[in-house]
């Protein structure tokens, strides 16, 4: 299995067309050839024949691999999948990291349905990870979410990065605590209030 394939070195490329090409394989460092017979299963993100023209990926290699390809259309185009992905992905990672996880809030999963999710699978897999290491609750919420909420335009809000998101998540936290109390919630986080009232309308916070 080679994933990626047009991330590989071009130089590689080129030894791997010649395994492929004599059936032999020699080691690192040894003088004794091997036969071989497997099978190559190749995938790349990639646009293939822009990848050719852009010297990413040899062309007589291509042809070599390719005498079967398959087209996986991107999540954004199979929507349906993004649910049973995320949930599968939240039963694993919730597992690894010994925490009782047992699924999504409404609002956090039709964030992660709306979204395009230009990184695929492996994107919404590092997102459901990342979610799970800051999920204090038995949901993940929206709040433990770094891809951005679609607007009714289309177009996806500034994302935050992880500094934000635990910023934004600790005054939630502290205007609960403190019952809505502005004044006393920025006592607490060690702020001016106009500062606070900033955050909360810059994080889209609702009291």
């Amino acid at each position: 299995m080679l994933d990626e394939i047009t991330e590989m070195p071009v130089d590689t490329q080129s030894k791997l067309l010649r395994v492929l090409q004599d059936k032999e394989v020699r080691p690192v460092g040894g003088q004794t050839y091997y036969k071989i017979n497997c099978r190559i299963v190749a995938t790349s993100n990639r646009n293939i024949q822009d990848a050719i023209s852009g010297g990413k990926l040899r062309e007589d290699l291509y042809h070599r691999i390719s005498q079967f390809t398959i087209h996986l259309p991107p999540l954004r185009e199979r929507r349906e999948d993004i649910e049973p992905l995320a949930e599968a992905f939240l039963k694993f990672f919730a597992a690894m990291a010994g925490k009782n996880i047992t699924g999504f809030t409404p609002r956090a999963m039709e964030r992660l349905i709306n979204y395009d999710w230009p990184g695929n699978v492996r994107q919404l897999q590092n997102e459901v990870q990342r979610a799970v290491l800051l999920c204090e609750g038995t949901e993940i919420d929206v709040n433990d979410l770094s891809i951005p909420a679609v607007s009714e335009g289309g177009q996806a809000q500034p994302q935050l990065s992880l500094l934000e998101t635990m910023e934004r998540n600790a005054i939630i936290q502290v205007l609960k605590e403190t019952g809505g109390n502005k004044l006393e919630a920025a006592r607490r986080l060690g702020i001016g209030r106009q500062t606070l009232y900033n955050k909360i309308k810059a994080y889209g916070i609702k009291i």
